[in-house]
């Protein structure tokens, strides 16, 4: 769909809130939300004649002015009833596609695929990779460390696929209170890809194929393997931790609509990296799969409606 016009009026400068004379300060619960609208307004500023792909906001609270939201974020009442309908529509293929995973028994040369598959070494590394970096993440060590860096690798997404789609950056700024990213371009892949891409794990993949180049590592394949499931689990555990926070991002296609989308592709991501483990799975066995998952879902609503009439 065509994007919208931005508006003309330049943005207005952040409210400062201070407190009247005679009155007591603030308490730590107002200085949150304060600095939540604050965070709120730099992360998703435009410019005269620039669109600004949305960005994340990397701030504590989860609330921020009503006012800045509904004008700015909102689709439409048409468009975003017409993406709720189709959001509609992919729920199935979505949920097949999740049903096909757990539910593939046979592997193409051994046998039963998940038995397989758990008890791989690679796998075995991979989910290793993953348990320590969700300690981690519950642990807060470092938390403002890693929050940077997920706010980086999101923007930074934003800026790659504005620039794989045509677009144009005219200002780009990363930190603990969000991120933003002004172009002259934005849809729905630019606005919602760093959701489903995890931005360090094709960074480590191409230091890790360098590496390879020059040096032979003892054990290299394996402890990428490690590497490759914390960067995901990390890339997965803050999205889930940021997606409740009033994304713009979400926003600017329909909420409903944007999460149907996430999950699919994110969904898609887990196939792709459990046919990439050696000896794994396969993408020709996922796609029968899913397909006879289909098949046997249209003759179970076939039966239904002709039971009902």
């Amino acid at each position: 769909m065509p994007a919208r016009r931005p508006r003309h009026n330049r943005p207005r400068p952040a409210r400062r809130h201070r407190p009247a004379p005679g009155r007591e300060r603030l308490s730590l619960w107002e200085s949150i939300e304060q600095a939540n609208q604050r965070a709120h307004y730099r992360a998703n500023q435009r410019l005269p004649n620039y669109r600004t792909s949305r960005s994340i906001h990397a701030a504590i609270a989860e609330t921020y002015a009503e006012e800045e939201a509904s004008d700015e974020y909102q689709l439409p009442t048409k468009q975003l009833i017409l993406r709720s309908l189709i959001a509609l529509l992919l729920l199935l293929p979505a949920s097949i596609s999740t049903l096909a995973i757990f539910t593939i028994t046979e592997h193409p040369e051994q046998g039963h695929f998940w038995r397989h598959t758990l008890t791989s070494l690679p796998f075995l590394c991979f989910a290793v990779g993953c348990g320590l970096m969700v300690v981690w993440f519950w642990s807060g060590l470092l938390k403002n460390f890693f929050l940077y860096l997920y706010v980086l690798g999101h923007e930074l997404t934003h800026v790659f696929f504005i620039f794989l789609c045509g677009g144009k950056i005219s200002g780009f700024n990363v930190s603990l209170d969000g991120g933003y990213v002004m172009t002259n371009k934005t849809n729905i892949l630019i606005a919602l890809s760093p959701y489903f891409i995890p931005f360090w794990s094709f960074i480590l993949i191409g230091i890790s194929a360098m590496i390879q180049q020059f040096w032979t590592i003892p054990y290299h394949e394996f402890a990428l393997y490690a590497v490759l499931g914390g960067s995901w689990t990390f890339h997965l555990t803050w999205t889930l931790w940021m997606i409740p926070r009033d994304q713009p991002d979400l926003k600017e296609n329909g909420t409903f609509f944007s999460l149907v989308i996430i999950y699919m592709a994110n969904v898609l991501l887990l196939v792709t990296l459990l046919c990439l483990i050696p000896g794994g799975l396969t993408f020709s066995a996922y796609a029968e799969h899913w397909t006879s998952l289909i098949l046997k879902f249209a003759q179970l609503a076939e039966n239904q409606l002709r039971h009902w009439i």
